[in-house]
């Protein structure tokens, strides 16, 4: 492995791990109290001082912090630094309300870099590497974090971007990109794309690095088959730093949480209270080595586990789970909590394409759910009645998953609008009724 594996720290003993964070912990509460007025409040509030704060297990002592407040606060309300000592932002869509906006120093974003740079490795990554970064770059924390980090590894960097495809497979065969680096659905739709141009022998990939959205362990393995690559998970989020949370190694079996920078907790999303390993509830993440913008019990809204179980790999970073839904995204239709993992699932297991979308609405005072999927090019040529057919056995199979009726219908292949970044997976019509 190259200089970013870094056995003394992924793979230091659990009592020297809890040693960093009890340390810097305590330092980031007592100067976010000092220099973050937002922070004092909040804690103040909560009837907490920074000296009740010895170690990690008086971390459920403080209060959480949620999206809402990082609104409240923008643009500067919890920056931890002077503006002169800060390098960069990053910020979110901003699709549900105003925008979240993340800064950084420059330290920052080589501990950011360092972290992303780890991912790499993890999936078998070295100088000798090409890594095609199709994530988006700009606000975006997708592209620039893992074009940090494939620099620190030494790999040559091809900076795509999402979009213009024609240019990311040439590029892709003409420069023989060996690790992949975009959203699964983009993924999956350059997988569709390369196989229908009959390249799929051109290209030298060998592994992908896919995260910034929900896809399940069906998508995972066609993926992989469609490409014959080894496909890794890799999470973050903006407000934290980015990708390079936590990431997948070779055992795939949940993502290593660096926990020299994030300390992670998993907490009963209606009451707070924090769960024990091997439960499932909400993450939350407190952020110990960000100098600018350093979050303290931060709600993530993604369902997951944590587990300690020892790695064959050798990290002995903790591991949380593929998320399993978002507490916030869920839907709830008639009564019932319905994730589109669920969905997708269903439809991996019998066949059908990875592109499909969820459309719930609102019909005499009742909900109603429908789902709108691909067909392949050989399901297109079925005959009405075989199309009937399949609906109705796709209708069995979803009532059998969510417990309640989902029409379904069937559409033509390349009928749902592809997506080059997060895909669009669950129309909501209710609020307009």
């Amino acid at each position: 492995m190259e200089r970013y594996y870094q056995p003394e720290i992924e793979c230091a003993p659990p009592e020297q791990i809890r040693a960093w964070q009890d340390e810097r912990l305590v330092a980031t509460v007592h100067r976010v109290y000092r220099d973050v007025p937002y922070y004092k409040q909040k804690m103040d509030a909560a009837g907490v001082s920074p000296d009740d704060i010895h170690s990690v297990d008086d971390l459920h002592k403080l209060p959480f912090l949620t999206k809402d407040d990082l609104r409240d606060a923008y643009p500067y309300g919890l920056v931890a630094k002077p503006l002169s000592d800060c390098v960069r932002i990053q910020s979110t869509s901003g699709t549900t309300g105003r925008r979240v906006v993340a800064f950084y120093t420059q330290h920052d974003l080589d501990l950011w870099e360092d972290c992303c740079a780890r991912a790499i490795t993890a999936v078998g990554g070295t100088k000798d590497d090409v890594v095609h970064v199709s994530y988006g770059y700009g606000l975006f924390t997708g592209g620039p974090g893992l074009n940090g980090g494939s620099h620190k590894v030494g790999s040559l960097t091809l900076p795509m971007s999402s979009g213009n495809t024609e240019r990311q497979i040439q590029f892709m065969c003409d420069l023989g990109s060996t690790i992949l680096c975009c959203t699964p659905s983009y993924a999956a739709y350059l997988a569709e794309s390369i196989i229908e141009r009959g390249l799929r022998d051109q290209i030298k990939l060998k592994a992908g690095i896919f995260g910034a959205e929900a896809w399940t362990e069906e998508m995972r393995h066609d993926i992989e088959e469609k490409l014959g690559i080894k496909a890794y998970d890799i999470y973050g989020l903006t407000e934290i730093s980015g990708p390079g949370v936590s990431f997948e190694c070779s055992e795939q079996t949940g993502m290593h949480i660096n926990e020299d920078h994030f300390i992670a907790e998993v907490i009963n999303p209606i009451t707070g209270e924090v769960l024990p390993d091997g439960e499932k509830g909400e993450l939350v993440f407190t952020s110990i080595t960000k100098e600018a913008f350093p979050l303290i019990r931060y709600r993530t809204r993604d369902i997951c586990v944590l587990s300690r179980k020892k790695c064959s790999c050798g990290r002995t970073h903790v591991k949380m789970s593929k998320p399993m839904g978002r507490s916030d995204d869920m839907l709830i239709i008639k009564g019932v909590n319905v994730f589109p993992s669920q969905i997708e699932t269903v439809l991996l297991n019998k066949g059908y394409p990875a592109n499909y979308q969820i459309i719930v609405t609102r019909e005499n005072n009742s909900d109603q759910l429908e789902v709108q999927v691909e067909m392949t090019q050989e399901m297109f040529s079925d005959t009405v009645g075989q199309v009937s057919a399949r609906e109705k056995e796709l209708v069995e199979a979803m009532k059998a998953m969510l417990g309640i009726y989902a029409r379904v219908r069937l559409v033509s292949p390349k009928a749902i609008t592809r997506s080059e970044g997060k895909a669009v997976r669950v129309i909501d019509k209710r609020n307009l009724y």
